[in-house]
């Protein structure tokens, strides 16, 4: 079944209540949830958790998939939601995105270049990504490790583009600074 697609399989399964349909698909995003998990939430047993009620989740809620966007784009949101319901419960405090776009002031905004972080030795992103505010550190992981788009993004806070490209650009030079923090007086190396 590896040449049928994500929506025909959430057909046949709908129609057929063949769970062997719903395992093609636990098989292909298993994974990756668990990758988005472990580092969102930064616990193994956890991440583990997660991976199992989210498909627990998408499971009981297949039905309500209306193929609005692609069936990955619904269960990464499903994904996100969870983690940061986790992360909420076991913080006690609110997720908050940083985008206090009211905020905005006669403070010089300066976009970072994408390539900033995307040159970043990945042993380095990882270390510069745990020190970030949790919001900024899940919009960040949207637009460059699931490569969502701004649409999408914009969909699942419920924002408008624009706040979320001001978010993105927020979170980019927060980033940097603790880049520049960490590794200051270390040379980058290629």
């Amino acid at each position: 079944m590896s040449g049928v697609s994500d929506s025909e399989l959430i057909a046949r399964y709908l129609k057929e209540q063949n769970p062997d349909y719903f395992t093609v698909l636990y098989r292909r995003y298993g994974g990756k949830v668990f990758a988005k998990c472990i580092s969102m939430l930064g616990d193994e047993a956890l991440a583990h958790d997660a991976v199992q009620d989210i498909f627990v989740k998408v499971y009981l809620n297949l039905s309500r998939f209306n193929e609005k966007s692609s069936f990955s784009t619904w269960l990464y949101s499903i994904t996100y939601n969870f983690c940061i319901d986790v992360i909420r419960k076991k913080k006690k405090i609110p997720v908050l995105l940083a985008d206090d776009v009211s905020r905005i002031g006669d403070e010089a905004e300066v976009d970072i270049p994408d390539s900033v972080l995307l040159e970043m030795k990945h042993d380095r992103l990882e270390k510069v990504l745990a020190e970030l505010p949790e919001g900024d550190r899940i919009i960040l992981l949207m637009k460059y490790m699931d490569d969502m788009s701004i649409k999408d993004i914009a969909d699942f806070f419920q924002k408008t583009e624009s706040a979320i490209k001001m978010q993105i650009m927020r979170a980019k030079q927060k980033a940097q600074v603790v880049y520049d923090d960490l590794y200051a007086s270390d040379p980058i190396e290629s």
